[in-house]
């Protein structure tokens, strides 16, 4: 670890003169590894769903979209529905979570999901990341953590940026179907710190019938400055991509003949997506209290066209310009957050209290939906100026009144604005606040024979969409809505086990329960979610990690889960989309040098598409990644392939109604985007 002199940003924070001049006495901070998942968290953990992993084992897995980077938080199924630049569809605990509603993403002190968003509450698009700059991914499950708030009733996930990279990156891929993906990195000495500069670019065209014609720029800066005493990170991440898609098609159209495994029935679905962002994180380390802020600001834009239900409403219309609908978003972003630890002796033991406050702030410009045919605009539907805000206050006391028991109290409140104004329909204007306070509960009994066990209770949300919070008017029909709860409230508990009695493995088993007071549910017609009846879901969940060296490890993450939705009608209970077991298994082989290998096998069940669970399901689907290549010193080269079994499985499926331009009226059917087949790529690295 390099030692940091003189000069630091967190000077604009009035930090104390004698950090700013600390270079020549500084003392070089003891480097933290994180070992990943099979470390130990005895003592640390607070839940037997809490872990983490590291870049190595993050980099070692196979995958084909960045997003999938968040399968390593066991459960957690990541598809896709659409084309490669739009959100990833995140599946988790029984839930399916669209594109993030109800699992907060957050990228250091940064939260990557939106609200209000033009696609879906929640909406998480991960493509700004850069894969090999992610030094850690941190997750929790469940709503019992204060530190989270909105939009983490099933969990959260924090991506940890490197602060500086040892040696300079250049990679580039060459793959099957038009794939190539070129990154160069650094870091570098600036000043009193080390800056680190990537560019990414990425290529695809796809399987499909319809060249996807996928391409993407990432960029970002980074400038990290450390001491004995503080950390600064500054950090300017860029994002541009644009797509055409092949969203759903129906199984009618499949089955047929009609078109093939990957054709279409519109052509010129497709969107368009960038991201921009600024943010500033400091962390001061005195004696034994930790201070923690940041800020960040951005901006935000995505054009997205999408056509699920094909004629159904153009021949009511008694036209030929088919249901393709246009989803405009563009949107300012500024927040901001800071925390406080203090650990303190009492009863022969260490305490820690926790006190932290975080805001958002969304300006959201002309959020727009509208009618279109081959992405020419016909009809206005609604057009909103959003501005919504929010801001929670937590606290939560770690309180060890004896050796093998730690108690976890906290408490957060939060503190909504949601503010809409409808140039053509002032009826939909509206301002609204409202506040919600969330208590935490955990208890850890342990260390025994290297076993701790857990109970966790805690009462979470969601917020719902602002344009829902305030509508009085369908825009559509014209006729009178009813709005939306502003927030839904969830109830969640756990109880756990975390044994590491076997020399060099991490076992996990949870038993965890989850009641929503609105679930929010798929509507095709629409491509959105919208608010239904409250649901209960519980299930089991087990983890096993085996590290026997440090060049090899085993692992695998299983789950069961039962949902339903809490209504008058029993038998149509069940909730679509929910999958009721998973499996995750995989390992990994290699050293510093020489060969290396990784296998990976993801398994999910079939689940309900509709509210009546015998009638309708969806397939199953068993993927298998694989990589296997040859490092030295400086440089590497890695053979990947996807879909090593080449199954015809479905990425995604729903049913819902919709009619093809031959059809006289709508039709019930399976929708369904299919995996993309086998595909071999090569990626040569050279690290200087």
């Amino acid at each position: 670890m390099i030692s940091r002199p003189l000069f630091c940003l967190a000077c604009l924070f009035s930090l104390p003169l004698a950090a700013q001049n600390a270079s020549e006495d500084a003392t070089e901070l003891k480097e933290v590894v994180i070992e990943g998942k099979a470390e130990s968290l005895l003592g640390i953990a607070t839940s037997a769903s809490k872990g983490q992993t590291n870049a190595k084992e993050l980099m070692a897995r196979p995958f084909s979209r960045r997003g999938e980077l968040l399968e390593s938080v066991p459960g957690l199924i990541v598809t896709q529905h659409s084309g490669d630049g739009k959100a990833n569809q995140y599946f988790l605990r029984g839930t399916n979570l669209d594109h993030g509603t109800d699992f907060a993403i957050y990228v250091d002190g940064m939260p990557v999901n939106f609200r209000s968003h033009a696609h879906g509450q929640g909406y998480a698009d991960l493509n700004f990341i850069i894969p090999e700059l992610v030094g850690e991914l941190e997750y929790w499950k469940g709503n019992y953590y204060a530190q989270h708030g909105d939009l983490s009733s099933t969990g959260a996930a924090r991506f940890k940026l490197v602060d500086s990279l040892p040696q300079g990156i250049l990679s580039t891929t060459w793959g099957e179907y038009e794939y190539t993906r070129t990154l160069i990195a650094d870091s570098i000495q600036a000043g009193a710190g080390m800056l680190t500069a990537a560019i990414e670019h990425q290529y695809y065209n796809g399987p499909w019938e319809l060249a996807a014609d996928a391409r993407r720029w990432n960029g970002l800066l980074r400038w990290h400055w450390e001491d004995s005493q503080d950390r600064v990170n500054v950090t300017l991440m860029g994002y541009k991509g644009d797509w055409m898609s092949t969203d759903q098609v129906p199984q009618r159209a499949l089955d047929t003949g009609l078109i093939g495994r990957y054709g279409n029935i519109d052509p010129t679905d497709g969107g368009n997506s960038q991201r921009y962002s600024l943010s500033f994180d400091w962390e001061r380390r005195e004696g034994r209290t930790t201070t923690r802020a940041n800020a960040y600001a951005g901006y935000y834009d995505l054009d997205l066209f999408s056509n699920f239900t094909y004629f159904k409403d153009s021949i009511a219309r008694g036209d030929l310009l088919g249901d393709q609908f246009e989803q405009k978003d563009g949107r300012w972003f500024v927040g901001a957050g800071i925390s406080r630890d203090w650990r303190f002796d009492a009863l022969g033991h260490e305490q820690r209290l926790t006190i932290g406050f975080a805001t958002h702030h969304d300006f959201i410009n002309a959020l727009g939906l509208y009618n279109t045919s081959g992405r020419q605009r016909w009809n206005t539907v609604r057009q909103d100026d959003i501005y919504q805000a929010t801001y929670g206050l937590y606290s939560e006391l770690e309180f060890k009144p004896v050796s093998w028991f730690r108690v976890i109290p906290g408490l957060r409140a939060d503190l909504f604005h949601f503010n809409s104004r409808n140039g053509s329909l002032q009826d939909n204007n509206g301002n609204l606040t409202k506040g919600i306070v969330s208590p935490k509960l955990a208890m850890v009994f342990g260390p025994w024979a290297k076993t701790e066990l857990y109970l966790n209770a805690g009462l979470g949300f969601h917020s719902n969409d602002t344009r829902g919070v305030t509508i009085t008017t369908d825009p559509s029909t014209g006729l009178p809505a009813d709005r939306v709860d502003p927030i839904a409230r969830t109830y969640g508990a756990e109880f756990g086990i975390r044994n590491e009695s076997i020399s060099k493995m991490v076992n996990t088993l949870s038993f965890w329960w989850l009641r929503s007071d609105s679930e929010l549910l798929y509507v095709g017609d629409a491509g959105t979610t919208e608010p239904g009846p409250g649901s209960d879901r519980l299930g089991i969940e087990l983890a096993s990690y085996w590290r026997p060296t440090t060049w090899a490890m085993a692992d695998l993450e299983a789950t069961w889960t039962w949902a339903h939705l809490r209504t008058a009608n029993p038998p149509s209970a069940s909730i679509p989309g929910s999958i009721p077991y998973s499996l995750n298994a995989g390992f990994t082989l290699g050293r510093e040098e020489g060969l290396f290998g990784s296998l990976r096998a993801r398994y999910f069940g079939p689940r309900p598409l509709t509210e009546d669970y015998a009638d309708i399901r969806g397939r199953d689907s068993l993927q298998v990644n694989a990589r296997i290549g040859y490092r030295r010193k400086n440089w590497e080269v890695a053979l990947e392939c996807l879909n090593l079994l080449n199954r015809a499985d479905n990425d995604i499926a729903y049913f819902y109604e919709s009619q093809l331009a031959t059809e006289a009226a709508p039709v019930e059917d399976r929708h369904v985007h299919p995996i993309e087949p086998r595909m071999l790529r090569v990626s040569v690295t050279w690290r200087f």
